[in-house]
């Protein structure tokens, strides 16, 4: 049977840039086994499937794997899925303002907004679950030589500090900006490092006005992610429950320059019964479209 694929280009208005993704938008009757092997197959960090949802208030259930598992939730998967279905009509369009649904992933029913321009979408926001933090016990030497800095790279300011807000990320604070074009990774060495709590270390170097610039690190496989939504919206929180941000203020992540693939993902932290809850937005370029048998 023919089901139809698309890629996106995710976090990015301009194409060949931003994180890569690959939805199936009729992904219903699929198996997990079956979803595994063509989410092997494309190669990219992350294959969505689309299906019908099994909860009645949810517009769409999103199905996330990577090329070894399956995942709750993930910031690019969800930008660009729903972008792509906001473009094709799936999501009711307005010409103008905003649109809320509401989406069933493996985290549960959450929200996403939308904003259209002359009725076509021109961001997608996704709510994610409230900021959870873990204490590091990371020896702060081993962790920079893993990343090939120095310790005296790292910002003794702030912690190294693991923090969720779906999937957990090792945030990782950098002094200067110029120190994230040195990091070059040893695998083996940071995947000791990170172990089993984390999906890779989140090095960033804090600019001005709200910015800050990220490099994605993964103690596996493709070695290094060039957008990370999970990851942005929980720096996002870290540097609110840190105090280097307000809750309510903007901040805007520049991430996987060093690549060749720039990317653009826009966080703001609201704050619900004294928890802190990201909210990550971004666009997304269409770049390929055709059928896949499965």
């Amino acid at each position: 049977m023919k089901r139809r694929l698309y890629t996106l280009d995710v976090f990015t208005t301009k194409p060949y840039a931003g994180n890569p993704l690959a939805v199936i938008t009729d992904g219903d009757g699929l198996s997990p086994a079956v979803m595994q092997s063509i989410a092997r197959e494309m190669n990219l960090s992350e294959t969505v499937f689309v299906q019908k949802p099994t909860n009645n208030r949810a517009l769409a259930r999103l199905r996330i794997f990577t090329t070894t598992t399956e995942l709750p939730l993930a910031g690019h998967p969800v930008i660009g899925t729903w972008f792509l279905l906001a473009e094709l009509g799936v999501v009711p369009a307005s010409s103008e303002g905003r649109m809320h649904i509401l989406q069933q992933t493996g985290a549960g029913i959450l929200p996403v907004e939308f904003t259209f321009r002359d009725g076509h979408p021109a961001l997608v926001t996704m709510t994610q679950k409230p900021a959870r933090f873990r204490p590091a016990k990371i020896n702060r030497p081993k962790l920079a030589e893993a990343l090939g800095l120095k310790a005296t790279d790292l910002d003794s300011a702030l912690p190294v500090e693991f923090v969720s807000t779906g999937i957990f990320n090792l945030m990782v604070p950098i002094k200067r900006r110029d120190t994230l074009k040195k990091i070059h990774i040893n695998t083996r060495a940071l995947a000791g490092v990170v172990s089993s709590h984390a999906s890779m270390a989140y090095c960033f170097a804090l600019g001005a006005g709200g910015s800050a610039f990220a490099r994605g690190m993964l103690p596996w496989g493709a070695v290094e992610d060039p957008a990370t939504g999970s990851a942005g919206g929980s720096l996002g929180a870290y540097l609110v429950h840190h105090g280097k941000l307000r809750a309510g203020d903007p901040l805007v992540i520049t991430q996987g320059v060093e690549m060749g693939r720039p990317s653009e993902i826009r966080v703001e932290v609201g704050s619900d019964r004294g928890r802190l809850v990201p909210k990550v937005s971004g666009c997304a370029v269409r770049i390929f479209e055709g059928h896949i048998e499965a």
